[in-house]
């Protein structure tokens, strides 16, 4: 590793972020002060290497306090953490969030995808930008999804500082969006996460039952209302019991490859090399997707618990919880509630006088839809760029740092609780024999009761868009988010299942549904999806860093000419499409061309 550092030096708000998060530098090849210090050794350097996995976080630090990561401020890290600066760079380009140049300390980010696009998002970026004007200290940046879709359209206001402070305008007008970023403050106060959720109170509700019916700053409520009978029921099954009750449930992941979790946990407690880590996908990326904010925001003890049964059943010590970088709401509950864990003897060396020692770190992911992607979220808590990794060899067997992992969703562990305290039998008595338990559908765009729904597998998707009051004129409806497919109108009879939605050609994904009435420019949809793809493509593979522009192009091309011109375009997008499913690396390229595929053949998008 060849280290190579330059002259730049930091300011003392950036010195003073990165000091707060890895204490004062031992020696001055760290950035002590040199004069009672010998330059031609460095203390503790192995240590130092061996916490390459805080580079995300101290970037978050810099970033959080001054708004910018300047040279000499990712330099003072990089000597503080060993990393070669050339790498800690290729990191810090990697996320949207960050900046390397200059900028002002205030972000405002307005989302234009999807579902706020036909929102109104456009002309909400223009108004805003028209308010403000040149020199206002605010920098205005579109964003891809917020997570904030029942709510589009959809802004979010960071100011760096000390503290840095947040506030969000959702659903924003160019008034309050303003307010939020020149005075977060003053900023409205956010709905409760209840406001998402329109079955609330439903006595049919069995993962959102809490989310509203409890405090979620409170463990006592949380309590109350039955939290941690699970994980005592946990300790009564063992490791062994409580992995073959989640097989025999029948429960698969719900973050949309539907790999069956009981298999998934058996595997990695089988594995003789330790020690043995459980990650919790908290970075709900895909647009459309918000379930996992809410149950974060509404329900975070929850979380907390699943987590550590997932622990207790596959030998695991310690967690690790990556929740989007755009969800400050989300953050500050689960702080909040880790830490009320640990004082109350359920996190720590002896949960509940167990015996069984684990505990939870937080990371924030920063604007990278690929790190939804499992081996790229490990790249991304180890301090590397967030690229996926071939497989084999699998997380199970070699995962976070090189060990044994597993790694589920937030929704997928939740369901854990439900299965522990009902028993395998009667969870599987829910659903479809194929799809099992209840599952959480993200609705928005065209309809009136935008939110998240909770019904069981086997619902049709007109059953769910009928509780949901889709409007008039439905031109289609897009299951799985950007990645997922078109449907037609006359469609809504697909049974809502993975299996179902399989045969009927398309993908049920995270659960995505995405209503879209005839007011809605199809074209321009398409566009954007193209746009996103492009955007969050990591580049390491050719098929989808060359496809997704090329999928791009020719969907502008498309735009502006018809007939002949427009069919070789579309030919062109097939044989694209093809090569990025075949031969990408992840997920990411492989469904890149689903949702222009179904628009062209399903719906007639260009006809």
């Amino acid at each position: 590793m060849d280290l190579h550092f330059g002259d730049s030096k930091p300011t003392d708000d950036e010195r003073a972020a990165v000091d707060a998060l890895l204490g004062p530098p031992e020696s001055s090849w760290e950035g002590a002060d040199r004069s009672d210090a010998d330059l031609r050794w460095a203390r503790g350097g192995r240590e130092a290497r061996d916490r390459r996995d805080l580079l995300l976080p101290g970037l978050h630090a810099i970033n959080d306090r001054i708004g910018w990561l300047s040279e000499g401020a990712l330099d003072y890290l990089c000597r503080r953490l060993t990393v070669p600066p050339s790498e800690a760079y290729g990191v810090a380009t990697f996320y949207a969030m960050f900046s390397v140049k200059p900028r002002p300390a205030t972000v405002l980010h307005v989302c234009t995808d999807l579902a706020c696009a036909a929102a109104g998002a456009s002309e909400l970026c223009a108004g805003i930008e028209a308010r403000l004007g040149l020199g206002s200290g605010v920098s205005v940046e579109r964003s891809p999804c917020l997570g904030l879709c029942e709510r589009a359209p959809a802004a979010l206001a960071i100011k760096a500082g000390d503290p840095v402070r947040t506030a969000v305008s959702a659903p924003a007008t160019v008034h309050d969006a303003v307010l939020a970023a020149s005075a977060p403050d003053s900023a409205p106060e956010e709905p409760p996460a209840v406001m998402a959720v329109p079955q609330a109170g439903s006595d049919s509700l069995v993962l959102l039952r809490r989310v509203g019916a409890v405090d979620p700053s409170s463990l006592d409520d949380y309590r109350a209302h039955g939290g941690y009978t699970a994980l005592r029921r946990a300790f009564e099954l063992g490791p062994a019991g409580v992995i073959r009750e989640v097989t025999d449930s029948g429960l698969v992941g719900r973050g949309g490859a539907a790999f069956p979790t009981g298999r998934k946990w058996q595997a990695t407690a089988s594995q003789p090399d330790h020690p043995h880590y459980v990650v919790c996908n908290a970075d709900e990326s895909e647009p459309g997707t918000f379930k996992d904010r809410v149950l974060m925001e509404g329900d975070p003890y929850a979380l907390v618990e699943a987590m550590t049964i997932a622990a207790y059943a596959t030998g695991a010590h310690q967690g690790y919880l990556y929740v989007r970088g755009e969800y400050p709401r989300a953050l500050g509950r689960l702080e909040h509630a880790l830490a009320q864990a640990r004082a109350r003897g359920l996190l720590g060396d002896d949960i509940l006088g167990q015996g069984y020692a684990f505990d939870i770190e937080i990371r924030r992911g920063a604007g990278a839809y690929i790190c939804g992607e499992e081996t790229a979220l490990f790249n991304s808590i180890e301090g590397y760029r967030g690229e996926p990794r071939s497989k084999p060899p699998f997380p199970v067997e070699k995962g976070l740092f090189g060990k044994p992992t597993v790694e589920n969703n937030v929704e997928t562990l939740v369901n854990v609780l439900p299965i522990l305290t009902m028993g395998a039998p009667a969870y599987a008595a829910i659903g479809t024999d194929r799809s099992t338990g209840p599952k959480l559908f993200c609705v928005s765009g065209s309809v009136e009761r935008p939110g998240i729904y909770e019904l069981p597998f086997g619902a049709t998707l007109g059953e769910l868009l009928e509780l949901a009051g889709v409007r008039e004129r439905l031109r289609a409806v897009l299951l799985g988010g950007a990645a997922g497919g078109f449907v037609r109108p006359d469609e809504l009879d697909i049974p809502l299942t993975f299996e179902g939605t399989r045969e009927a050609g398309t993908t049920l994904g995270s659960g995505v549904v995405m209503a879209f009435d005839d007011t809605v420019p199809l074209p321009r949809l398409l566009l954007r999806i193209a746009e996103f793809f492009r955007d969050e493509s990591c580049g390491q593979c050719v098929p989808c860093r060359v496809g997704t522009v090329r999928q791009e192009e020719a969907l502008h091309r498309i735009v502006e000419r018809t007939g002949a011109a427009a069919a070789d375009d579309i030919a062109l997008l097939r044989e694209v499409g093809r090569a990025m499913r075949d031969a990408s690396i992840c997920g990411l390229g492989q469904t890149a061309w689903n949702a222009v595929e179904s628009a062209i053949d399903r719906l007639g998008a260009y006809e």
